[in-house]
């Protein structure tokens, strides 16, 4: 019988899309798994995704004492691993995605591995990430190492692919041994976020000068130094601070925001469908993290017509969106980063030409579109070299 053809010539694909918390656009992670999901079925091809939350293979939550609490405030909950949810999720698929290291996707590549499937794995976790929020453990020596090792071992090592939203992650996993092939594919933005209407030449910036700045509230993004360079900026009285995310450090941030920046800055948690809305109404895009393998949200903020502010970090990859020097600070650098935002606020025509070419660049290269076509070349060269193996 012949098999359907679709778009690349070939067949469409049955992927298995594997991450703990499938049903929430709550944090990165599943927020990037839903939005390929979407488009995978959009484009052709049938996604089955398995993880608490999912539509058709749902997992019970394996509650990790103390761990499980903390990842819970930045909207992340683990799944408890079934031999039968897998068996169930995975008869017929042509490829299993991973999508974390921890013991869900471990037990997920096991049973993959036992019923002859290919497996690949996204790199989202960071061991940066972890690290940053880990209280006297981030002063271990080598204990970043230690987790990029641990990784490679729990799971990296056992997968026929890796796959890295970009070439600092890729970079960052060769310099700590790893062996399995890796590809590089942005992550990318939805077509939702689109860009505000522009200022015309000769108008001032607003009053209040809205900044926009989305993330987890943690350690390694950093938000207490975009608070302290608002507080600092000479136009400091005009700012409006938007700060999109949850997690552990909220209250510590609310209470900074509070004393500096009184009745100002608002923080919290935005659903994913509110955010389009929310950074169209910004007119600066300011990420001071200190570590990232990419950071969708300064995509998103780029396609909606933001300039970005990036803070330049040799953990982060966010500063590789800069198309200009006004676009970066030195990581952690409240004074540097108080003075970008009030050269942004000074030259109202050239954040509005710059927003503008944002936009467009990143219409051009970081679409969710391209992206997945690109995810479903790597699948079927994996699919195909699997094969080829066997048949050796």
């Amino acid at each position: 019988m012949n098999e359907q053809r679709y778009g690349d010539g070939e067949r469409p694909l049955t992927i298995a899309m594997v991450v703990d918390t499938s049903g929430n656009r709550g944090n990165g992670t599943s927020n990037s798994a839903l939005q390929w999901a979407d488009e995978l079925e959009r484009q052709g091809h049938r996604v089955r995704l398995v993880g608490i939350g999912a539509p058709d293979f749902p997992a019970r939550v394996n509650h990790v004492p103390l761990v499980s609490w903390v990842a819970k405030k930045q909207q992340m909950q683990f799944a408890e691993p079934s031999d039968t949810l897998f068996r169930a999720a995975f008869l017929g698929v042509d490829v299993v995605h991973l999508y974390t290291p921890f013991r869900f996707c471990q037990h997920a590549c096991r049973m993959a591995r036992q019923m002859g499937i290919p497996v690949t794995a996204g790199y989202h976790v960071q061991p940066e990430n972890i690290t940053y929020s880990a209280g006297p453990l981030k002063h271990v020596p080598g204990i970043d190492a230690i987790i990029y090792r641990l990784f490679d071992w729990w799971l990296f090592s056992k997968v026929d692919r890796i796959h890295v939203p970009t070439e600092l992650g890729a970079s960052l996993l060769r310099s700590h041994g790893y062996k399995t092939p890796i590809t590089v594919i942005s992550n990318g933005y939805e077509p939702r976020f689109t860009p505000k209407s522009q200022r015309a030449g000769g108008v001032p910036a607003p009053t209040p000068f809205h900044i926009v700045a989305s993330g987890r509230l943690s350690n390694e993004k950093d938000q207490i130094t975009l608070i302290r360079a608002a507080a600092m900026c000479r136009h400091a009285s005009s700012i409006r601070l938007t700060i999109a995310g949850t997690g552990p450090l909220k209250r510590r941030l609310q209470r900074t925001a509070d004393r500096l920046l009184p009745g100002q800055v608002e923080i919290g948690f935005h659903r994913n469908t509110e955010m389009p809305e929310l950074l169209r109404s910004g007119d600066l895009f300011v990420h001071p993290s200190i570590a990232d393998l990419e950071s969708v949200s300064v995509i998103e903020g780029m396609a909606s017509g933001l300039v970005p502010v990036i803070a330049a970090s040799r953990l982060s990859a966010a500063g590789q969106f800069s198309l200009l020097d006004e676009s970066l600070f030195p990581v952690g650098d409240v004074a540097a980063l108080a003075q970008r935002i009030d050269w942004w606020i000074d030259h109202p025509d050239e954040l509005s030409a710059w927003g503008a070419r944002y936009a467009e660049h990143t219409r051009t290269h970081y679409s969710v579109e391209a992206s997945v076509r690109r995810f479903v070349a790597m699948e079927r060269e994996v699919i195909a070299g699997r094969s080829g193996a066997r048949n050796a």
